[in-house]
């Protein structure tokens, strides 16, 4: 995805007037609450709603936001990604959903995955 999508994806997922992406907006698209978002991210669920901890949970968000703005641009619509993320197996991994390997912190392959079918070569 090129940086204008980036941008574009970022304010998807971000409240108005925040520099950061916002955990609540994140929560929404994915039909999770906050407990289970702080599980797939990997922090604690008190630090997405603290103030001095807005860095770490925009930085933890990230990977999961390129996920889902590439997913929504190659499904052309936001539930289809989210179904996507959340319950189709990714060829290769055993059986394991976008989902599982960003929770184990996998988001990266995740990510390579996304460019290589982008490309062509899983297509």
């Amino acid at each position: 995805m090129n940086t204008a999508g980036l941008e574009v994806a970022a304010g998807h997922f971000s409240e108005e007037q925040s520099p950061f992406l916002s955990a609540p907006r994140v929560c929404e698209v994915l039909g999770i609450n906050q407990s289970e978002l702080a599980k797939l991210i990997g922090v604690a669920r008190n630090t997405l709603t603290a103030k001095s901890g807005a860095r770490k949970v925009d930085q933890a968000l990230s990977p999961v936001v390129r996920i889902l703005s590439m997913a929504i641009e190659m499904t052309g619509d936001e539930s289809r990604a989210v179904i996507w993320f959340k319950h189709q197996p990714i060829p290769g991994w055993a059986g394991k959903t976008a989902y599982d390997l960003v929770s184990e912190g996998e988001a990266g392959k995740v990510l390579a995955y996304l460019e290589a079918v982008r490309s062509g070569v899983y297509a």
